[in-house]
């Protein structure tokens, strides 16, 4: 069950946000047969945050989707053709069918799809978003592909953050219990973090976590640090406060600044440790307001 647990934790970390690079970088990989120069007019989107940017961006351009949850009850995604389920890779047939003059594709993650499309000919695009200006920088990428304006998307990220920073509060993010694993600066959760008024406490950590932008503590490093706000991150798999019981179970937990003045926090995997989608971002944004 521990194995199990652990792998999986890594497995949708690594596939959906942090393969590959254990540095942050705010530039987009090199497009892949991208024709900067010819508006895509057919866009199939194998990630849910490339999906949703087309959307907002000009839903009439998006023809397939992958089939994340994050769309599961949404009506403006109900209609548009899934070229995957779940975990599943996306199916080659699908997408072909739909005849994209653009796919776009998560780096790590699509790779093995992007490179089968790019024999057949058809354009592909690989993003990674791993700090907030990569966001924007995909938005304008994306908009230019698609001759659409990204402006009104830009600002609407901007009122996602808060006006002014005054770090007051010291932070850590919790994202699984065996091992205690963190967000340092180099992940889209540390470079979120340092958007608001707090000091993330394990920013500057280095560690030998085979997971780039993360790193492991004891539970003997969380007490040194004893945070004024714990924020407790559930692995997609889990719902409710499933990683908090497990915290809640240890006996350190009990000895921390933030349990003993109730400044436990429980976030959603989305938003906070995968971007996953605009709402999944503005959602995590406002629950960061309200908690720092």
């Amino acid at each position: 069950m521990y194995n199990r647990c652990i792998s999986s934790i890594f497995a949708i970390l690594l596939s959906f946000l942090l393969l590959a690079c254990s540095t942050a970088t705010t530039q987009q990989p090199p497009a892949t047969n991208i024709n900067q120069n010819t508006s895509a007019k057919k866009v199939v989107a194998l990630s849910s945050l490339a999906a949703d940017i087309i959307s907002q961006l000009d839903q009439t351009k998006l023809v397939g989707i992958t089939g994340s949850k994050l769309f599961k009850d949404n009506p403006q995604f109900e209609k548009l053709p899934r070229v995957s389920e779940g975990q599943n890779p996306p199916n080659l047939e699908k997408i072909v069918a739909l005849k994209p003059d653009l796919v776009i594709g998560a780096e790590g993650f699509s790779n093995q799809t992007t490179d089968k499309l790019k024999q057949l000919g058809i354009p592909t695009y690989l993003t990674q978003v791993k700090t907030w200006e990569s966001l924007q920088e995909l938005t304008k990428t994306l908009a230019k592909s698609i001759d659409a304006d990204p402006q009104p998307l830009l600002n609407r990220y901007k009122t996602f953050l808060p006006e002014k920073q005054n770090p007051t509060l010291s932070t850590l993010v919790l994202v699984s219990r065996q091992p205690i694993l963190t967000p340092n600066k180099n992940s889209w959760a540390g470079d979120l973090l340092a958007k608001f008024p707090t000091k993330n406490l394990a920013a500057e950590l280095q560690g030998n976590s085979p997971i780039g932008g993360y790193v492991t503590l004891s539970a003997e490093k969380v007490l040194q640090a004893n945070p004024d706000v714990i924020i407790v991150v559930n692995p997609p798999q889990k719902t409710d406060a499933a990683l908090l019981d497990d915290f809640k179970k240890q006996a350190f937990w009990k000895e921390l600044k933030a349990t003993k003045n109730n400044r436990i926090y429980v976030f959603d995997y989305y938003g906070l440790v995968n971007p996953g989608s605009i709402d999944a971002i503005e959602k995590a944004c406002k629950q960061l307001k309200q908690v720092l």
